[in-house]
């Protein structure tokens, strides 16, 4: 059974820093990518960063210099270290594991940045 375990949200001051992780369990394809998405309140999912197997990163513009993704591939979890947050950052984000044919998502996690 696969599963993603999601960690580190929580509520924050701007300017604050949290760091999330993500651990999987269960998968047997290979895993291509590891990233997370984001949910704000009346917002669509969007990608906020991803790590791509060699270590290529991918990061959305409004978050590039303040986020870092990286991944450890021995515990196939990937991590993202946001700081300098705003209270735009404030969203459900959630974990995402690429395979070759598909993708399997974490429950997401709650960030609240406080102005």
């Amino acid at each position: 059974q696969v599963q993603l375990v999601e960690s580190g949200g929580g509520l924050v001051q701007a300017g604050g820093s949290l760091r999330l992780s993500c651990a999987a369990s269960g998968i047997r394809s290979r895993i291509n990518a590891m990233g997370w998405y984001r949910r704000a309140p009346g917002k669509q999912r969007e990608l906020v960063a991803r790590i791509l197997n060699g270590g290529d990163t991918n990061y959305a513009d409004s978050v590039k210099g303040r986020f870092t993704v990286s991944r450890d591939n021995a515990k196939n979890t990937v991590y993202l270290q946001m700081n300098s947050l705003k209270p735009e950052d404030t969203a459900v984000y959630y974990c995402n594991v690429l395979i070759i044919w598909g993708d399997y998502w974490g429950q997401g996690t709650q960030v609240t940045v406080s102005s």
